[in-house]
This record gives structure tokens, C-alpha cells and sequence, in this order.
């Protein structure tokens, strides 16, 4: 399957809110938790069904429901009842391969991210959905696997940090961002090390068929990493500017925050990216300089042998004639001439600069 863009022909011709899981699937199970709190309270709940969560409503609190598994029509659609969303919304929930955007609505915000995640054995990057429905009071997160990467905000929660439990929605949104964003400058900072120790090891040693590989591993995977932070760039530019009810004016100062982070992990993965050109380009350029000496050396061996052949030709003629055969030492002397002739043009090539 194509890492940079999904689209199966069934697909082709549906309306934009049809409630169609589009990805791949990559959990069994639906799995439905909630953490409500306010400065004072906090209560914690895995449900069983989305009828749990009615009694949250009405209450002045912040509550925070997390769906792990986008597979389910049938759960979208009642979501999409309980909360009196537009079926346009839980659509673009259901689209995993959607590009990262924002738009506001009359009751909500929604919000889609993309996650990464690097596989520390392959080297690999993965990418996960994260789909955000920012209300009053309540904030909704779809994933589409159950995973432990927003388990530091919970731990926050728990442990009673004043600004998270002080703050609304918006400020939990920005929490869950921020985790986002830390991850890509985390996944960049992981694959520059990398790249920087091939850069060492391409200025100490001769390279090998293994450099071209890394290198075209790690352009490979940068071109992936900067596919999808490109557009979350645009995404949190927008949020950032958005004159909403649902974001508090004290927020904004956050999302300017990520976007400034956002700004860092593009610089930081361009860079990067120009270091890999420049490590390709020098790999080129080595491996021509070294083909170039080969044929420098090779070049001269043969212009050496050239006048030895011609002597050796001149006493491999087939005359019945030649003086220099009855002399007792002509074999010598032949040898003798060929060294001297080898040596003065070896000591002429090293004075002229040629090897």
C-alpha cells in the first residue's frame, strides 16, 4: 500500500459525509474511556457503551472522551446523535488518509493531525490519525489504536497540575497537540543523529555500497516525516488565528507555542535534508575521484609496459640475424635498459603531478 497517498476505486463517487471507515484497520475492538475533572474533582471511566456518557453533559466540568478504533459506522452515527454533530464530521473522522486541517462549526471545532511514531528497529515511521471535536465542555479524541502516547496528560491530570486542571478544552486540545508536536521533533532529532553520524563516517572512511543505501533509507523516510508536518504547520497557523468562542483569549499564547515548535521541526527536518544531498553528493563525487585514480594508475602501468613491449618485440623477431644475441650478457643488458626506462618515467609522471 502507497505511503503518501490511499484512495480504493469503491471510494470513488460517495458523498463527503458518508460514514465510511477509509485506512486500514488497525484494531479489533472499540474501545470507549472517559476522564472527567475540574480543578478539585477527577473521575476516570472505561465504558461500555456511549450511553455512559450522557450524565457528563450537563455537568460543569471537563470532560474528556477518548475512542480508540474508527471502524464502526454504527458508533460514529450514534456520536454523531449524542453530541448533535454534523455527519460531515465523523466522515473526516472515519478518513484516516485525510490531510491535516481545522474547521469550525456551530457547536464545535474539529481538528485532524496526523501522529508519528518511529519504529526503533526498522527505522520505519508509522502514521496514526488523531481526530479532535473541540466543544464547550467536552472534548472528544479519536485514534484509530488503542496507545499509551497521551498517557503523560492523563499522569498530569491525576497529579492535580494546576494549569491542566484549571484550564478548559481548548487548553486540554493544546496538551494533546503539544504531544503530537513533540513526537516529530523527537522522531527528527532521532533520524538527524543518524544522519550525522553517516556524515562522520563518510569524511573518515571510503564509502561503501551500505552509505547509499542509509542515505536513500533516511531521505526516504524525512520525505514521509515532512509529507505530514508540512500540513499540521498549516492546521495549527490556522487554529492559532481562529477567533472562536470555544478557545479562551489566555489559549491562543499556546498555539502560538506549537507554532513555533511546528517551525522548528520543519527548519530542523530541511536541514537535514539538505545534509543528506550534500552526504549523496559527496558520495558521487568520491566514488568518481577514486575510478579516476584507478584509471590514472592503470593509464600509467600501460604507458610504462608500452616501450618495455617494444624491446621485448625488437628480441621476439623471428631474423636469423641479430648481433645482440651472441653477446654473453644481452639478456641483461635488455632487462637492465627496461628498468632504467620504467624508473626515469616513473620519477618524470611523480615530478609532473600525474598519480
Amino acid at each position: 500500500m502507497a505511503r503518501f497517498i490511499k484512495k480504493q476505486k469503491h471510494e470513488i463517487g460517495l458523498p463527503p459525509d458518508e460514514l465510511l471507515f477509509r485506512g486500514d484497520k488497525k484494531s479489533e475492538e472499540v474501545t470507549i474511556r472517559v476522564i472527567d475533572f475540574d480543578s478539585k474533582n477527577l473521575e476516570e471511566n472505561a465504558l461500555n457503551e456511549l450511553t455512559g456518557v450522557l450524565k457528563y453533559q450537563e455537568k460543569k466540568t471537563v470532560t474528556w472522551l477518548n475512542i480508540d478504533g474508527l471502524h464502526n459506522p454504527g458508533l460514529m452515527q450514534e456520536i454523531a446523535m449524542v453530541f448533535d454533530l454534523d455527519d460531515l464530521i465523523m466522515a473526516n473522522v472515519m478518513n484516516t488518509t485525510a490531510r491535516p486541517t481545522v474547521h469550525e462549526f456551530d457547536n464545535c471545532i474539529f481538528i485532524s493531525v496526523k501522529m508519528l511514531q518511529l519504529n526503533e528497529d526498522s527505522g520505519m515511521i508509522s502514521v496514526e490519525n488523531l481526530s479532535l471535536i473541540l466543544t464547550e465542555s467536552i472534548l472528544i479524541s479519536f485514534q484509530e489504536k488503542k496507545g499509551d502516547v497521551f498517557e503523560p496528560i492523563r499522569e498530569r491530570i491525576r497529579k492535580k497540575k494546576k494549569r491542566i486542571r484549571n484550564g478548559w478544552t481548548d487548553y486540554l486540545a493544546f496538551a494533546l497537540l503539544d504531544i503530537v508536536i513533540d513526537n516529530y521533533i523527537y522522531i527528527i532529532s532521532v533520524l538527524g543523529e543518524k544522519i550525522e553520524v553517516l556524515e562522520e563516517h563518510l569524511g573518515q572512511n571510503q564509502p561503501d555500497a551500505s552509505v547509499i543505501k542509509k542515505i536513500n533509507a533516511y531521505k526516504r523516510e524525512l520525505n514521509f516525516l515532512r509529507r505530514n508536518i508540512r500540513p499540521a504547520k498549516e492546521m495549527i497557523l490556522a487554529l492559532s488565528k481562529m477567533e472562536s468562542e470555544f478557545i479562551f483569549e489566555n489559549t491562543y499564547v499556546h498555539y502560538k507555542e506549537l507554532l513555533d515548535n511546528m517551525n522548528q521541526a520543519i527548519d530542523s527536518s530541511d536541514s537535514y535534508r539538505e545534509i543528506l544531498t550534500d552526504q549523496l553528493n559527496l558520495y558521487h563525487t568520491t566514488i568518481s575521484s577514486k575510478l579516476n585514480d584507478i584509471m590514472k594508475f592503470l593509464t600509467i602501468f600501460s604507458v610504462i609496459f608500452i616501450p618495455l613491449t617494444f624491446i621485448a618485440g625488437i628480441y621476439g623477431t623471428n631474423f636469423e640475424v641479430l648481433p645482440e644475441l651472441k653477446f654473453q650478457y644481452s639478456y641483461f643488458i635488455m632487462l637492465a635498459v627496461m628498468v632504467v626506462m620504467a624508473t626515469a618515467m616513473l620519477i618524470y609522471f611523480k615530478k609532473k603531478k600525474w598519480f
